[in-house]
C-alpha cells in the first residue's frame, strides 16, 4: 500500500478542511507548490490533488493543477474537483495526470461514467465521499440516500481505475479511520481501494494496508505534524 499526500486547493492555496466544513479550514498553504515540494523532499511521489472550489462550483485553479502536474517527471498524480463533462476529464488526463478523480456527476449519471471509463479505461477513479454509510455529493453537500454498497454493486462491471472512499465523519478530526468502511469495501470490490479520512498514526496506514487498501490519501496528520512524514514516506512511499 502507499500513502498519498493530499494537495487540496482553495482560492489559490493548499487548505486543510475539518470534517468537510468550509467554515472549518485549519491548514492554509499559501502557494501549493511549496506543499509539493515539501513531500517531494521527504521521498513521495504520488499525489492526490483536489480543486475544492471547483467542486462546490466556486471558480477554478485549473492553472495552480497544471503546475504542479507538470512540476517534475516521474511523479503519479490524481486530479479530482468538479470532474463533470467529458472535456474536462480529458483536459486533465491530457496535462499530465495519472488518473482523474470523479464524483458528483460519476454518482448521479451511471450512464455517463460507463461513457467516460470506456473511453480511458483504467484511468478514471470514482470517489465516492461517504457519511455515516450514506454516499454525499456536491462537494459533500447534497446527500444521495443510497447506501455504500449499493453504490459498489452498480460500479462493480466498470473498467475503472479504482474506487476513492472517503469517511466523511471522519476528515480531518484526527481521530483515525473508519476500518469497518475500508474493510467492506475492499472486501466487496474488485476495484482498487483509495482509502480517505481520518489517518492519523502509522498504525492506521497499517490497518488499512491489512484490510486490502492500494493507498491511503493522507492530508491534516501530514500537514500538521501528527505523522512523522519522512517515517510514512520510509514505509508507505513507493
Amino acid at each position: 500500500m502507499i500513502a498519498i499526500p493530499a494537495i487540496d486547493l482553495r482560492e489559490g492555496a493548499c487548505v486543510q478542511l475539518v470534517g468537510g466544513s468550509y467554515d472549518a479550514e485549519r491548514v492554509r498553504v499559501e502557494d501549493p507548490l511549496d506543499a509539493l515540494k515539501q513531500w517531494l523532499a521527504l521521498g513521495f511521489r504520488t499525489f492526490h490533488v483536489v480543486d475544492l472550489d471547483a467542486a462546490l462550483g466556486k471558480g477554478s485553479n485549473a492553472g495552480i493543477v497544471e503546475r504542479l502536474v507538470s512540476h517534475a517527471p516521474g511523479l503519479t498524480f490524481t486530479v479530482g474537483g468538479g470532474v463533470r463533462d467529458v472535456a474536462r476529464v480529458e483536459a486533465v488526463l491530457a496535462g499530465g495526470a495519472s488518473s482523474v478523480v470523479v464524483g458528483t456527476r460519476a454518482i448521479e449519471d451511471l450512464a455517463w461514467l460507463r461513457e467516460v471509463a470506456e473511453r480511458f479505461p483504467g484511468r478514471v477513479v470514482v470517489a465516492a465521499d461517504v457519511k455515516g454509510r450514506e454516499v454525499v455529493t456536491r462537494g459533500w453537500t447534497s446527500g444521495s440516500a443510497r447506501d455504500i454498497r449499493d453504490v459498489l454493486a452498480a460500479l462493480e462491471p466498470l473498467p475503472l481505475g479504482g474506487m476513492l472512499v472517503t469517511a466523511v465523519h471522519k476528515e480531518g478530526q484526527l481521530e483515525g479511520v473508519d476500518l469497518p468502511l475500508m474493510a467492506e469495501v475492499a472486501r466487496t470490490s474488485r476495484h482498487r481501494l483509495y482509502a480517505s479520512g481520518g489517518v492519523t498514526t502509522l498504525e492506521d496506514l497499517r490497518e488499512l494496508a491489512k484490510v486490502g487498501a492500494h493507498g491511503a490519501v493522507v492530508g491534516m496528520a501530514l500537514y500538521t505534524g501528527r505523522l512523522d512524514a519522512r517515517a510514512v514516506a520510509q514505509e508507505f512511499a513507493e
